[in-house]
């Protein structure tokens, strides 16, 4: 067994937790935001075929470094051709030294790597939890172009404990998450002749 501590995790532990107890007076250690779980999500086209299934199963799993779970459908509906057990998305939860990984890689090579890049949006989901689309997977530096047959995109959860937005933002930001700063709004302009 490893003592290796994640570096992000050992962010968290030593800079975090003091900041955070620091802005916002919590008397417990432990009333401290932390992060509770990543969800990686990707749809997965009804028409597609088992050899595209199992790249994109394979590229998934290379992602968040465990294996993916297939999610089928549970009735057919004819409206959108979907038959009862066909695949149609895979997911992982990711947790604990796993967690802190991809979210290390995520902030600190896969992000940066997007061509014009000016920060995600800084809006949080309501109960503290950051929801972020990225429209092509092949940004996380794991994935060889060469091999991809048909681009995907992925959608990310990060739950957190937080109590509410300006908690979890902080918390993320203090993370390293690279918010977009929001302009104030202008002044309307007056027609002075």
């Amino acid at each position: 067994m490893s003592s290796y501590t994640p570096v992000l995790k050992k962010l968290y532990a030593e800079q975090v937790v003091p900041a955070l107890v620091k802005s916002r007076g919590y008397k417990n250690k432990h009333e401290v935001p932390k992060l509770v779980k990543i969800n990686l999500n990707t749809g997965i086209d009804a028409e597609a075929d088992k050899n595209q299934i199992a790249d994109i199963a394979r590229d998934m799993a290379i992602i968040a470094g465990q294996k993916p779970v297939l999610a089928k459908t549970r009735k057919a509906i004819s409206n959108f051709k979907l038959k009862p057990n066909q695949i149609v998305g895979c997911h992982v939860t990711l947790r604990g030294d796993a967690m802190w990984e991809f979210l290390y890689r995520l902030l600190a090579v896969a992000l940066p790597t997007i061509r014009d890049f000016r920060g995600v949006s800084p809006k949080l989901d309501g109960q503290g939890n950051y929801n972020l689309g990225i429209t092509d997977f092949a940004i996380f530096p794991e994935i060889t172009v060469e091999n991809v047959k048909k681009s995907m995109g992925l959608d990310l959860t990060i739950v957190t404990t937080a109590g509410t937005d300006d908690e979890g933002r902080e918390l993320l930001k203090l993370l390293g998450m690279p918010f977009r700063r929001t302009e104030p709004s202008a002044a309307p302009k007056t027609n002075a002749a």
